[in-house]
C-alpha cells in the first residue's frame, strides 16, 4: 500500500471510530459515571494495545530511550488521551451530542495555533486555510445546532472546549517531542498513563463502581469505546499523526460530526436535518480544497527575504500544506 493510500485508510478508520464515540458515549452515560466510564475504557484499551505493540514491535523498540520518547508518552497520555477524553465525557452530560461534536470540531482550528508556536515545519497555506474554514462551516451545517442551545449550558460547553484545546495541544506536543518510538508503542505507554489519570480524577470526584448500572447496552457501549474507539482508533490516529503531521491528522475531527450524526440516526433513531446534507457536501468541498495543490506566496516571501514568489518554484504538500 503506497503512502497516500495508507494515509487515507488511517484517516477513514480514525474518523469513523472516533465519530462512533459520541454515539456510544451518549448511550453509555446513562449507565456509567463519566470519569469512571473513561477510566474503564482505557483499562481495557491499554491491555489490547500493549499486546499489539509487543506482538508487532522488536524488543529494542519497546522501551523509551530518549527525552523525546518520554515527552511524547507524557503528551499522549496526559493531554491527547487522558484530559481530552475526561473533559469530553464530563462535558457531554451538560450538552447535546450535536453541540459536543461541533465544539470538538474546533480541534483543527486550534491545532495550527499551537503548531505555529511549537513547530517550524507545519504551516498552513492560504488555500489550506480556506479549506479548513469550509470544513468548519460544513460541520456547523451537519449538526445544525439551535442557537438557543449553543448559548445555554455554558459550563458544559466550556468543559468541551477545554477538551478540544487539550487534544490539539497534545497532538502538537507529540510532534514537537520528536521521539523515536513508533506511534503504536508510544500510545501503548500513553494509555495506561491516561487510565491512571482518569481513575485518579474519578476517585477525586467521588465516583464509584457501585454507581454503574450493568446491562447489555452498557456492556456494548463500554466494549465499543474500549476496543474500537480506544485501541484501534488510537493506533490509526497516532500513526496518522506521525505520517501526516498534527494539522492534517486533526482534520479527522471534521468528519466526526458526520459519523456521529449518521450513527445517531441509524442506532438511536435521531433525525437528520436537511441542512446536514448540505453540510456533508460542504465538508467534502473543504477536503477537495485541502487536497489540491496550492502555494502560499506570502509565506514563501516571508521565509526568504528579498525573494519574489515568481522567482522560485515551490513544492506544496497535498492537502494545502507547505513543504520546506
Amino acid at each position: 500500500m503506497n503512502g497516500s493510500r495508507r494515509t487515507l485508510v488511517l484517516f477513514a478508520v480514525a474518523s469513523v471510530l472516533f465519530g462512533g464515540t459520541f454515539v456510544a458515549a451518549k448511550a453509555g452515560l446513562d449507565y456509567f459515571p463519566p470519569l469512571l466510564f473513561v477510566a474503564l475504557r482505557f483499562d481495557v484499551a491499554s491491555v489490547v494495545l500493549i499486546g499489539y505493540a509487543v506482538a508487532t514491535t522488536p524488543r529494542e523498540g519497546l522501551l523509551p530511550r530518549t527525552r523525546g520518547d518520554v515527552l511524547g508518552i507524557v503528551a499522549t497520555g496526559i493531554f491527547a488521551i487522558g484530559l481530552t477524553n475526561a473533559l469530553l465525557f464530563v462535558g457531554q452530560q451538560y450538552a447535546t451530542s450535536a453541540v459536543g461534536s461541533i465544539v470538538f470540531s474546533l480541534n483543527p482550528i486550534l491545532t495550527p495555533v499551537f503548531a505555529a508556536v511549537l513547530l517550524a515545519d507545519d504551516r498552513l497555506s492560504a488555500r489550506g486555510s480556506a479549506g479548513m474554514i469550509l470544513g468548519l462551516l460544513g460541520v456547523g451545517l451537519v449538526v445544525s445546532p439551535d442557537p438557543a442551545n449553543l448559548l445555554a449550558g455554558g459550563f458544559g460547553k466550556a468543559i468541551l472546549f477545554a477538551g478540544a484545546v487539550s487534544g490539539a495541544l497534545g497532538s502538537v506536543l507529540i510532534r514537537w517531542a520528536d521521539g523515536d518510538l513508533s506511534s503504536s508503542v508510544r500510545t501503548a505507554w500513553g494509555l495506561p498513563l491516561g487510565a491512571g489519570l482518569t481513575h485518579a480524577l474519578s476517585r477525586a470526584a467521588g465516583e464509584s463502581v457501585g454507581a454503574i448500572t450493568w446491562s447489555g447496552e452498557a456492556l456494548l457501549a463500554l466494549g465499543y469505546v474500549e476496543v474500537f474507539a480506544g485501541a484501534v482508533a488510537y493506533i490509526a490516529y497516532f500513526e496518522l499523526l506521525d505520517t501526516a503531521g498534527p494539522i492534517r491528522a486533526n482534520l479527522v475531527f471534521y468528519v466526526v460530526p458526520v459519523v456521529a450524526t449518521l450513527g445517531g440516526w441509524a442506532l438511536l433513531d435521531e433525525t437528520i436535518a436537511p441542512t446536514a446534507v448540505a453540510g456533508f457536501l460542504t465538508i467534502f468541498a473543504g477536503f477537495a480544497v485541502l487536497g489540491s495543490e496550492s502555494v502560499d506566496s506570502t509565506a514563501i516571501r516571508r521565509r526568504v527575504p528579498g525573494l519574489r514568489a515568481s522567482d522560485t518554484p515551490v513544492r506544496t504538500e497535498p492537502n494545502g500544506f507547505e513543504s520546506d
